[in-house]
């Protein structure tokens, strides 16, 4: 067996954001966003949502936007970490410290999101993304 099909079969699979929303229950609210480059500093998608699905505080990267895309997700925490992937292995070693780099530098925010952003106004919304810090260009 390859090293590669060794890491595919030891690394969670990382669930698409349909099958998490199909976890919400019909009353359930949650609110989400695709930050860009423009946003995070970082080439590709970086999906941040409010607290969705059973699994803790995480943001997701995507290369790129659209329905059954892959990505990995990296969790909201002191030690912020690769969970689970379905990147290629080559596109996760590239991108995963940047993600985790600006998990590190927005923590607080993002957990303030995760927890409460649910049930923030337009306003409040848009003063968190205001907050979030951009990487500086690497």
């Amino acid at each position: 067996m390859s090293t590669k099909q060794l890491i595919e079969n030891v690394r969670p699979r990382e669930p698409s954001i349909q099958d998490e929303v199909a976890t919400l229950g019909e009353d359930d609210l949650f609110d989400m966003a695709n930050l860009t480059f423009n946003e995070t500093g970082i080439s590709g998608i970086v999906y941040i949502s409010t607290a969705a699905g059973a699994h803790g505080p995480r943001v997701k990267y995507f290369q790129k936007t659209g329905k059954g895309q892959p990505s990995f997700s990296v969790s909201i925490s002191d030690s912020p970490h690769v969970l689970a992937g379905s990147l290629p292995a080559r596109v996760e070693s590239q991108m995963a410290p940047l993600v985790i780099e600006w998990v590190r530098a927005n923590r607080a925010e993002l957990l303030s999101f995760w927890n409460d952003g649910a049930n923030w106004t337009v306003d409040q919304v848009q003063a968190f993304y205001n907050r979030l810090q951009k990487l500086p260009a690497h």
